[in-house]
């Protein structure tokens, strides 16, 4: 196939996610510095799962990858071993309990694990924004035909930030409020060439914009030994911040000679914050493009903000329980701490999950 014409599209996607629940009232009681903190209320999210951190019990960052990844292959047609590339995008990288790696790289442990041993294989950490990343590079790699296909995966131990911010916050203006919607997951999906224009993606555009790359930090507490994350969640939220996906993916559809309305998007997936988050975007989303939003679907409620797998759970979760359909378009819209918007539209009629 001509690089020209060549697309990539959705052929399997796999997801984890560990048993144990930890309903949102549970968590507050935790919060001993903030009394009758309205958490469910605020933030919409009844309940999140909660990973094992005993190093048995393999629910350590790689360990939900490593479950994902294998859940993506149970249902693609793709052995490991035929796999070109295995991209991870995890922002935890804890393996064998709490040890953080850096080296060797999560994507080449991940590979040997699976048995993908002849694959090309790097990590990439883009905040939440982790996997569209992975996938927007894995799309160019097969659009330009240096891979005929990949994964992109990521396990999320992230509610280490949640328990910090537990013991340390004292008022419900604490920059680590945003920390307590957290959840632990792993989502992997697997890319090849498209054959038709029903199972495609039909573009991944992203942008950054760095002036506001210290409103959400992640970083040791500054007074506990803890990992915590402090974000400025007044200024993440201010309409201009809300605005910069409609407007950046107004520019991308105009520069392809189209509009919202012309896309025709059955489904849109807005990264898992709060309900009240993707309420307030979708306005702005229809203000912006003087047009209603498509079906929105949602996985916060039960999961909460799972970080970079938030999109592809919700994916997941939607297209097996037959709440969305294959054979429709969707549009994916990520936000994420650097800051990153953009936007993802594929039509996904034939994907493995």
């Amino acid at each position: 196939m001509p690089t020209s014409t060549r697309s990539s599209r959705f052929e399997a996607l796999g997801a984890y996610l560990p048993p144990t629940i930890q309903p949102t009232s549970d968590l507050v009681a935790q919060v001993t510095g903030v009394p009758e903190l309205e958490l469910e209320r605020i933030t919409g999210i009844a309940e999140r799962r909660v990973s094992d951190r005993r190093p048995e019990a393999g629910e350590d960052s790689f360990g939900l990858a490593l479950r994902a990844a294998r859940d993506a292959l149970r249902t693609s047609r793709y052995e490991a071993a035929e796999l070109d590339v295995v991209i991870s995008t995890s922002i935890s990288r804890c393996k064998d309990g709490s040890h953080y790696y850096f080296e060797p790289s999560f994507a080449g442990m991940l590979a040997r694990e699976l048995g993908a041993r002849s694959a090309i294989h790097f990590d990439m950490s883009n905040a939440c924004a982790g996997m569209m990343t992975g996938v927007y590079v894995l799309d160019r790699m097969i659009r330009e035909g240096v891979v005929r296909n990949g994964l992109v995966v990521s396990g999320e131990q992230i509610t280490a930030i949640a328990e910090t911010a537990a013991a340390e916050m004292t008022d419900s203006y604490d920059p680590q409020f945003a920390s307590l919607s957290v959840g632990d997951s792993a989502a992997a999906v697997i890319l090849d060439v498209a054959v038709d224009d029903a199972d495609r993606i039909h573009y991944v555009e992203l942008m950054t914009c760095s002036e506001y790359s210290h409103l959400c930090l992640g970083m040791p507490s500054t007074r506990t030994p803890g990992i915590a994350l402090y974000t400025d969640n007044k200024q993440m939220h201010t309409q201009d911040r809300l605005m910069l996906w409609p407007r950046f993916h107004g520019d991308v559809l105009a520069q392809r000679g189209s509009d919202f309305v012309s896309e025709k998007f059955d489904y849109i997936v807005q990264h898992q914050v709060g309900t009240r988050f993707i309420e307030f975007v979708n306005r702005t989303g229809e203000a912006m493009f003087g047009a209603p939003m498509p079906q929105s679907l949602s996985v916060v409620e039960q999961l909460g903000n799972t970080s970079t797998t938030s999109h592809f759970l919700a994916l997941s979760h939607h297209l097996r329980a037959g709440t969305a359909s294959q054979g429709a378009k969707f549009l994916l819209v990520p936000a994420a701490s650097g800051v990153v918007a953009g936007a993802l539209s594929a039509t996904i009629s034939n994907m493995g999950v």
